[in-house]
């Protein structure tokens, strides 16, 4: 397949190349400037080989503003409308004429990088922030009123700033290739927040420009862009996008023709004999990963996406689609997975894959191979039944539904889903993500509230393992504050100092709240949007957080992407041991009795330069106070407690006490120790 498709430029001449396979005449149309809705020149482009269709002209230069059109047979599979201006799927900037109406500009790749470099962290290093494009800095009032919610936020020092202070190493954004909201929002006067709607995989999603940008047209939105990325990599911060390859925002059956369905139809939407599209998204359609034309659409995208903005890595929504071959089935070795693990141009590249999606066999996780890391959704549910429903439930009926047994093997990397792979780094772990209750909501409300989504709170995920502690939503209770502020601060340890990598939500590290939406993907306002008006324990928790962040950078064994087994620890393998309340190896009673809720975690790793790190994690998941007895281990005589969830302050005095002596515990509270 030419990898050329698009515009490209040679000696003042502008050849643009666009596949279909079954239409008959197609034309790329140039626009007058004063008046873009009235075409000036149509040029007809001739089919070649490949089915790919071309014309060479010097009336396409950087800057021509054009659209195609195309036209073909009434088929089943065929959706044709000659009359309707089309986006190229190739094409680098794309301008918003109206609600329907849409103009491909030809760009330029020139940008001046300043030698600035990708930062190239190791992935078992990374600490993941997945944020909005727009709701990350659109309520900072820090920065100047002109960029709030835009790129150029993203690289302000302002911004940079809070991720270095917080430990982040790595910014997920949510989709930010263009994209567009569903009719059916619109006409509830809403929009589609979150992006995950695409209808151009090259062009930048213009809204996110500063209005100076937008006004200058899609090569001032690309260099923004570029920018804040640049000043993001200076600052070693690496830039991951969160990309929907899967569908399009062209929609189901009868849905509208922007680009793809008025080209080829048939080749790049997934369709059973009969036309009817086979929808494995629940987004209406799904583009057809056993077409090669879609494979290499998507790898062409990555490439200019690594090559062109130095992107550091992908998180690929709804990977599962991505991976389907011609009978519809998932295929661990399907083209598309494998051209992404031996292309070159992705050598260094962060692969992330959602491994799920709606179809028949659809959840995949730890089935996409060792250089996939996985979001690991049984990592988010194990441990929030651990801290949240399971101490809902005790408090109900009296009964654990679960024990320790789970959560110790989330915090061990997850080694019965991921232990086949290279390291721990398989696994991306979670509590919250963009989709889903905020850290604050989650230990705040039982049930969703999403009624400001128009669906009559239909929408969204019922079962959340969230608990209230006691009351719905906000409250002035002291003790339900308490609570709910230790709940946090406990959930947010178990993540930090798990083995795999963590990913943060944004604004859950100062108690962001929804106010029990759980399902904010059309609520572009300040419930969605970062809060940095920042309440005394807002503040506290953040400061909590950013220690915590601080704890794990600075203890090897926290960050070693290693398995552990029982026995010592080596250069290939990490020690790990659990131990019950009384000081002693857990029974298999004990890992496997509901009632046992307390259990402690010691780790040891030799780091690359030969230097020993050792910790123990103590986690007591009841609402009681125990006594607990340290183990005693071998060459340890004292411990000392750096940290201690039952505390509201980040800054913990240190505290020693005797290996084999006794601990306080509060109710539903965590201890760290170093080993001396």
């Amino acid at each position: 397949m030419n990898a050329s498709l698009g515009v490209s430029m040679a000696n003042g001449w502008g050849t643009i190349r666009v596949f279909s396979a079954t239409a008959t005449s197609m034309q790329v149309c140039l626009p007058h400037a004063e008046d873009l809705s009235k075409i000036r020149l149509t040029i007809d482009l001739q089919k070649g080989e490949g089915d790919i269709w071309s014309a060479t002209s010097r009336e396409i230069q950087v800057g021509t503003n054009y659209v195609l059109r195309a036209d073909g047979p009434d088929g089943t599979k065929d959706d044709f409308k000659p009359e309707v201006n089309l986006i190229d799927p190739y094409a680098r900037g794309v301008s918003r004429l109206s609600a329907r109406d849409y103009v491909n500009v030809v760009t330029s790749s020139d940008f001046d990088w300043q030698g600035v470099e990708k930062p190239n962290t190791p992935l078992a290093e990374s600490v993941i922030y997945e944020a909005h494009a727009r709701g990350l800095t659109r309520a900072n009032e820090a920065l100047p009123d002109e960029i709030r919610g835009t790129y150029a936020a993203l690289g302000h020092p302002s911004t940079i700033a809070h991720l270095k202070n917080l430990g982040i190493t790595a910014l997920e954004l949510l989709p930010i290739q263009m994209f567009i909201s569903e009719p059916r929002l619109m006409n509830m006067g809403l929009i589609n927040y979150w992006g995950y709607n695409t209808i151009n995989f090259f062009a930048p999603h213009s809204r996110y420009a500063s209005s100076p940008s937008i006004a200058a047209g899609p090569q001032a939105v690309i260099n923004e862009l570029k920018t804040a990325i640049r000043e993001l990599h200076r600052a070693g911060i690496e830039v991951i996008l969160d990309v929907v390859y899967n569908h399009t925002a062209e929609g189901g059956y009868r849905g509208l023709n922007y680009s793809f369905r008025g080209l080829d139809n048939a080749t790049y939407y997934r369709q059973d004999d009969q036309g009817n599209y086979i929808d494995t998204t629940g987004c209406g359609n799904s583009l057809d990963f056993s077409q090669p034309i879609v494979r290499q659409l998507a790898l062409d995208s990555l490439k200019y996406w690594t090559q062109e903005f130095q992107i550091d890595g992908f998180r690929f929504d709804l990977a599962t689609t991505l991976a389907r071959d011609e009978n519809n089935q998932f295929n661990p070795n399907h083209e598309f997975l494998q051209a992404l693990q031996q292309d070159l141009t992705f050598a260094k590249s962060k692969l992330i894959v959602e491994p799920w999606d709606v179809g028949l066999g659809g959840w995949q996780t730890a089935n996409f191979g060792a250089r996939f890391s996985e979001w690991d959704d049984r990592y988010r549910d194990s441990v929030r039944r651990f801290w949240l429903s399971d101490v809902a439930s005790a408090r109900d009926t009296g009964h654990y539904s679960n024990g320790v047994a789970d959560l110790a093997t989330r915090l061990a990397g997850s080694a019965d889903l991921f232990g086949t792979a290279a390291s721990t780094s398989g696994s991306i772990n979670f509590v919250t993500a963009h989709d889903g209750f905020s850290l604050r909501d989650l230990v705040s409300y039982n049930v969703k509230h999403n009624q400001n989504n128009g669906e009559s709170n239909r929408d969204g995920n019922s079962n959340n393992y969230s608990f209230n502690h006691g009351v719905e939503g906000e409250t002035s209770d002291k003790e339900v504050k308490i609570n709910r502020r230790r709940a946090m601060r406990n959930l947010l340890a178990t993540l930090i100092f798990s083995s795999g990598v963590p990913m943060l939500t944004a604004g859950d590290e100062r108690g962001k709240t929804q106010m029990g939406n759980n399902n904010s993907y059309c609520q572009d306002n300040v419930s969605s949007w970062v809060n940095h008006k920042l309440t005394k324990h807002e503040k506290e928790l953040q400061e909590v957080t950013a220690e915590l962040l601080k704890i794990r950078r600075e203890n090897f064994v926290l960050h070693s992407n290693k398995f552990a087994h029982f026995d010592a620890a080596t250069k290939d393998l990490d020690q790990m041991r659990w131990f019950a309340s009384d000081g002693q190896i857990m029974t298999d009673e004990q890992w496997h009795d509901p009632s046992c809720r307390t259990i402690s975690r010691f780790s040891a790793s030799i780091a690359d330069d030969g230097q020993l790190s050792q910790l123990l994690l103590v986690i007591h998941g009841a609402e009681t106070t125990i006594n607990l007895t340290l183990p005693t281990l071998e060459g340890i005589s004292e411990m000392t407690r750096i940290w201690d969830s039952a505390l509201d302050a980040a800054k913990q005095l240190p505290q020693k006490v005797a290996a084999g002596g006794q601990i306080v515990l509060t109710a539903t509270s965590m201890q760290l120790f170093r080993l001396s």
